[in-house]
């Protein structure tokens, strides 16, 4: 199967399995946050996902059709279903809309007290909408940068916080890096999980290993060849083939429950 039959086909099973809402509140003054809500259907939420996709951020959430629309190619919300499965609400967030340029959300907003106050605003709603239910953060490669942001500034407020292919290497593309950053300053437990074969220059392995240090880290092996360049979904730099596998380690971590530390 390549890329273009696997997104229709995800994006049809998802469609047929659970209802989908589109939901923008305002957060600061004149900005306002979208973000996509996947319904779990039949499945009971046992906490919830509030997901950040690489690159720029923007998925472009929009109405066709009468349909919810946006960029799934990415390892997030391309894996939704296969969180949902596991008993985790997706929410996939995408750039406010003082961020939705060409290039999406810059590295200073990811820094920045407006980035959070976006959040607080989506987690205030969120609460409200399904309560008792834990948020965890859950970013992959340039969105760790957002997740580890936002674990500091948010302290206990969130459950947790999952980086997916770490932005770990220093000055790589003119991006932000990870490298130095304290996550022991973090209040809420912290997850990593990164591909051993990942190619993409900013996001090595090797070094996302060294920057996770006690904490614990998924480490992934295989899947399915690349049809893709290395820092984009199609590679091991977003777990091409291993989406389940990788997944079902992330959501048992979630849920306190035993998970895989290696993946074959």
């Amino acid at each position: 199967m390549n890329k273009t039959q696997l997104g229709v086909a995800l994006f049809l099973s998802c469609t047929a399995a659970f209802a989908q809402e589109i939901v923008t509140i305002p957060t600061r003054s004149g900005v306002t946050q979208s973000f996509f809500v996947a319904d779990m259907g039949p499945k009971k939420a046992e906490a919830i996902a509030l997901m950040y996709i690489g690159g720029g951020g923007n998925i472009r959430l929009r109405m066709e059709d009468g349909r919810p629309k946006f960029g799934e190619q990415n390892f997030l919300p391309r894996s939704r279903r296969e969180f949902v499965r596991n008993g985790i609400l997706p929410v996939i967030m995408d750039a406010p809309s003082d961020q939705q340029g060409r290039l999406g959300m810059s590295d200073q907003y990811r820094w920045s007290k407006d980035q959070t106050e976006d959040a607080r605003a989506v987690l205030a709603e969120l609460k409200k909408r399904f309560p008792g239910l834990p948020i965890f953060v859950v970013s992959t490669s340039r969105s760790t940068l957002t997740a580890a942001s936002l674990g500091r500034a948010l302290g206990d407020e969130v459950a947790g916080t999952v980086l997916t292919s770490s932005m770990a290497a220093v000055g790589r593309g003119g991006y932000s890096s990870l490298s130095g950053f304290n996550f022991g300053a973090l209040k809420a437990p912290v997850l990593f999980a990164h591909h051993r074969a990942d190619g993409c220059e900013a996001t090595p392995y090797f070094l996302a290993a060294r920057l996770a240090g006690s904490h614990p880290l998924i480490s992934v092996k295989g899947g399915t060849p690349p049809e893709s360049g290395p820092c984009d979904p199609f590679a091991p730099h977003g777990y091409f083939g291993k989406e389940a596998e990788t997944v079902d380690a992330i959501t048992a971590w979630m849920l306190k429950k035993p998970f895989a530390k290696e993946i074959e």
